[in-house]
């Protein structure tokens, strides 16, 4: 039976198991998370495995990327199911820390990345991003990590980390990791236990829109208005109410008129299940 990893509350217990860290001179491999975890970050805790000596992971229901609508109160939570995941993963600690821990009476700072944050999510959810920044700054401050894992589902999250990594000179390795799929095609998320049994149906189309779109590159359609038509086709045909559907470039996010010969492009989509809101994305190779 795997260890159960170390439960860290407090931030003078992350300094403690940091210090000990520096002090033998091994490698840490950070997973932030905000819990209610599926094999999709347990795929990050194993790939952190591999690339450093020690593994930690935070669980961090974050209130400051939740609109004033959204799903903060319901999102779900299982601490005691995580932990036992992160065992299973090979996590040796997990910090878990209350709101008040991370924003005191006070706290009066925030981390806004500018360019990557603009359009697709970060334009539907205002403030979002700030606060994703902000944690994610924070949580990299506290434990130093030589590496911290993120997963593709969320692909503007990732290069608005990967932007504030570069730009604040915080030296850390981060690694984007392909997202992990039901057999079926369903992006893995913590929010697809909000969706019924038919709701869970219709989403398909998400996954099904993209493959759909890169079946038409491969065929030689390279116009944006082509390609993002065959992800909304698939949307109507599931009744499913579109967010957005963008081609863009992978680095800084900005739309794409067509996939040239040779150029890489990715293609994003959210759309709503219901009430439930759900992104996906897929990579295209011109």
């Amino acid at each position: 039976m795997a260890a159960a990893p170390t439960l860290l509350r407090s931030l003078e217990d992350v300094h403690a198991f940091t210090r000990s860290l520096r002090a033998s001179g091994r490698r840490l491999a950070l997973v932030p998370t905000m819990g209610f975890l599926h094999d999709g970050h347990l795929s990050l805790m194993r790939e952190g495995r591999a690339r450093a000596d020690v593994v930690a992971a935070s669980i961090f229901v974050n209130p400051t990327q939740f609109g004033p609508r959204e799903d903060l109160a319901r999102y779900p939570r299982d601490l005691e199911g995580d932990l036992a995941k992160c065992a299973s993963a090979g996590v040796e600690a997990v910090f878990a820390p209350e709101p008040g821990a991370m924003y005191p009476a006070g706290y009066q700072t925030y981390v806004e990345v500018e360019g990557v944050s603009q359009g697709l999510c970060g334009e539907r959810r205002p403030g979002h991003f700030r606060g994703v920044a902000t944690i994610v700054t924070q949580l990299l401050a506290l434990f130093r990590p030589e590496v911290a894992l993120f997963g593709e589902k969320d692909f503007q999250q990732l290069q608005v980390i990967r932007a504030l990594n570069r730009d604040l000179h915080l030296g850390v390795d981060i690694v984007g990791m392909p997202t992990i799929r039901e057999p079926d095609g369903l992006a893995l998320s913590s929010r697809n236990a909000y969706l019924s049994p038919a709701e869970r149906e219709r989403a398909l189309s998400l996954s099904r829109g993209l493959k759909a779109a890169a079946a038409l590159l491969a065929r030689g359609e390279r116009s944006a208005q082509a390609l993002t038509g065959a992800v909304r086709q698939e949307l109507r045909a599931a009744e499913l109410r579109e967010d957005y559907v963008d081609l863009v470039d992978p680095e800084l996010l900005r739309p794409l008129e067509q996939v040239a010969p040779g150029q890489r492009a990715r293609l994003l989509v959210a759309a709503f299940a219901g009430t439930t809101r759900l992104i996906d994305n897929g990579p295209l190779q011109g």
